[in-house]
C-alpha cells in the first residue's frame, strides 16, 4: 500500500524570509504621506500575516475608510518602489534552503498560505530561486485571509492531500489559528514576528527552534 500525500505548508513573511525592515519602512512611508506618525515596528510586526487592508485597519482603526483605502495603496507603491531598488532584499532565514531540499527529498510536498500579494511571493520566491520547489502558492489575492482557514482548504484541494496529513508552519497566530480553524497540525516557529509562548497559547502542535527541527517535528507529527 503506498504511503498518504503530505503537505507542508509554510507561511512566508517571518518564516521563510525576515522581511520585517521592508514592511516597516513602507508602512512608515505611507503613514508619513498622510502626515500620521508612524507606526512602532512592534506593532507593525504584530500585524504581518494578515491581509494588507486588516493590517492597516487594525494599526488606524479610527480612520475613515478612504483614508484606509489611501493607506493601502501608498503601502504598495512604497514597497514596489523598494522592490526595484537595487538594494533590496527580504533575507531567507538559516538553514531554510536545506530544509525545503531534505523535505522535498523526503517525498512531503511543499506549499505557500501567506498574507503577501501573489505578485511579491512569486518575487521573493524567484529572488531565492524557490519558486519550483512550492507545488501550492496560496495567497492574499485569492480569497479570505488568515485566520480564515480558505488558503489551507484550497491547498489541500489542488494537492488531494487528506488534512491528516498536512501540517502548516508559521510564525504567527494567526497561522495557528488558520491551521486549527481548516483541522490540520501545525509548528510555530521561534524565529519570526509572535513570541513562542503566543504560538502555543494559540493551539501549535510544536515549536520549531530553528529551521532544521522542522523535518523531524513534521515526522513526529504526521506518524503520531
Amino acid at each position: 500500500m503506498a504511503a498518504p500525500l503530505r503537505l507542508a505548508l509554510f507561511d512566508c513573511d517571518g518564516t521563510l524570509v525576515d522581511s520585517q525592515q521592508s514592511i516597516i519602512a513602507a508602512m512608515r512611508e505611507a503613514w508619513h504621506a498622510h502626515d500620521l506618525p508612524a507606526p512602532e515596528p512592534d506593532a507593525v510586526r504584530r500585524v504581518v500575516g494578515l491581509t494588507l487592508e486588516t493590517a492597516v485597519a487594525t494599526l488606524v482603526p479610527e480612520a475613515p475608510p478612504e483614508q484606509m483605502a489611501s493607506l493601502v495603496e501608498h503601502y504598495r507603491s512604497a514597497f514596489f518602489r523598494q522592490r526595484q531598488s537595487g538594494d533590496f532584499t527580504e533575507p531567507l532565514y538559516e538553514g531554510c534552503k536545506a530544509t525545503l531540499e531534505a523535505l522535498d527529498a523526503d517525498g512531503i510536498l511543499l506549499g505557500v498560505a501567506t498574507g503577501k500579494s501573489r505578485r511579491g511571493l512569486r518575487a521573493v520566491l524567484e529572488q531565492h530561486g524557490l519558486l519550483p520547489r512550492f507545488v501550492t502558492t496560496q495567497t492574499a489575492d485569492d480569497g479570505p485571509g488568515k485566520p480564515n482557514p480558505h488558503m489551507v482548504e484550497q491547498a489541500i484541494a489542488e494537492t488531494g492531500v487528506e488534512p491528516a496529513h498536512v501540517v502548516m508552519i508559521g510564525d504567527t497566530v494567526f497561522d495557528i489559528e488558520m491551521a486549527r480553524a481548516a483541522g490540520v497540525a501545525s509548528i510555530g516557529v521561534a524565529w519570526g514576528y509572535h513570541p513562542p509562548d503566543e504560538l502555543s497559547q494559540a493551539g501549535a502542535d510544536r515549536i520549531a527552534g530553528s529551521f532544521p527541527d522542522i523535518p523531524r517535528l513534521i515526522r513526529n507529527i504526521l506518524s503520531g
